[in-house]
């Protein structure tokens, strides 16, 4: 995820990263191409004139700028619904090192206790972080035992393996008496929130926006930009390869970027920042436990980027 400081207007005219230059420009290059010929042969294709002009354009890209308006607005309601459920991840891993640290005894066994739990809920974050972009399983195997650590490895679904380990150990501190059947049921239904959030995730994931809809768009995204030229050319003729640039740019912008917005777990330019918000939840809630902070256990990756 790119995350700048507030640029002027220059600035932002060259800006690289994160503008999805580097995504569009053969495309573009292709559409000057494409401009060049057709001010080169004033509209002809094997000295056949192309009997094209502004008005099917005009008609057409009203509609595919609607079109497009649309599913961008799909894409950017599914990273913004992800980004929600991080943010209640966030806030749900405080709630339930808040409630371990407070609610349970401070016997020598009771807090080696609470560590235990707390690096359950830092693993179960990278886990869940892996399981959604597909990432090798590293991190979390560093914090949890070695027994559950070797059936992680093994599980298809590993944070939910990770989230059964902490059900497992607030019932047996239940059964020890560390706490009453209220602050089992409190912390049990925290556990519970932690597993709607990680099938809310899940499903964002494993569900794109159908193939059928977005190969349609495409389709008519690059027909449109490789035909324009030919129906610019009688209009304006050497200002053709500039007014199909800025046109191409902006439905192939579009096209691209909700292509990136509509999966926003993975690594690209425009994604979630996953790596600095699991980092985030592993130094605030190793704070509450009075952890020292001197060495960070991760550095985000593709956070904020000069």
């Amino acid at each position: 995820m790119i995350v700048r400081s507030k640029s002027n207007w220059w600035t932002l005219l060259f800006v690289w990263r994160g503008s999805m230059m580097k995504q569009m420009l053969p495309q573009l290059l292709i559409v000057a191409a494409l401009s060049v010929l057709a001010v080169w042969t004033e509209g002809t294709i094997f000295r056949h004139k192309v009997p094209l002009n502004a008005t099917p354009f005009t008609l057409v890209g009203v509609a595919l700028a609607l079109f497009l308006g649309f599913r961008n607005s799909s894409a950017y309601d599914r990273w913004w619904e992800g980004r929600k459920l991080w943010g209640a991840l966030v806030n749900t891993m405080r709630t339930l090192t808040r409630q371990v640290l407070t609610m349970t005894g401070d016997a020598p066994k009771e807090a080696r206790d609470k560590r235990e739990f707390i690096d359950l809920l830092v693993a179960f974050t990278y886990a869940m972080r892996d399981q959604l972009r597909g990432d090798v399983f590293a991190r979390s195997a560093e914090l949890l035992p070695p027994t559950l650590a070797a059936e992680v490895d093994g599980a298809r679904y590993k944070p939910f393996i990770i989230l059964r380990g902490m059900g497992e150990w607030v019932s047996a501190r239940y059964k020890e008496g560390a706490f009453g059947e209220i602050t089992m049921t409190a912390i049990d239904r925290n556990l519970v929130e932690l597993s709607n959030i990680l099938g809310g995730c899940e499903r964002i994931a494993a569900t794109p926006v159908p193939f059928g809809y977005s190969v349609m768009i495409h389709r008519v995204v690059y027909f449109y930009c490789a035909l324009l030229p030919f129906g610019l050319v009688d209009a304006i003729e050497w200002m053709t390869p500039a007014v199909a640039m800025v046109m191409a740019y902006s439905f192939i912008a579009l096209d691209s970027l909700a292509a990136e917005l509509e999966m926003p777990f993975g690594r690209d330019e425009n994604g979630l920042a996953l790596d600095a918000i699991s980092l985030n939840i592993e130094l605030s809630i190793r704070e509450m436990s009075g952890e020292p902070l001197e060495k960070k256990p991760l550095q985000p990756v593709m956070y904020v980027l000069h």
